[in-house]
């Protein structure tokens, strides 16, 4: 069975340290829900992640 290229990602953000779950596809500018910081950014297929990876949901 083939496995899925896209995955969700928690991410901790750099500024204020909160945590959030992202798509490591994201086609638009991801910011942080409290501080408002860019989380990720859209770059072709997948996203510049700007943030710490914490973990990948399966």
């Amino acid at each position: 069975m083939e496995q899925p290229r896209s995955r969700f990602i928690k991410v901790r953000c750099n500024d204020c340290e909160n945590e959030q779950v992202l798509f490591d596809k994201a086609s638009t500018t991801v910011l942080c829900h409290i501080c408002g910081s860019k989380l990720a950014v859209p770059d072709g297929g997948k996203a510049r992640i700007k943030a710490t990876i914490l973990e990948t949901i399966e």
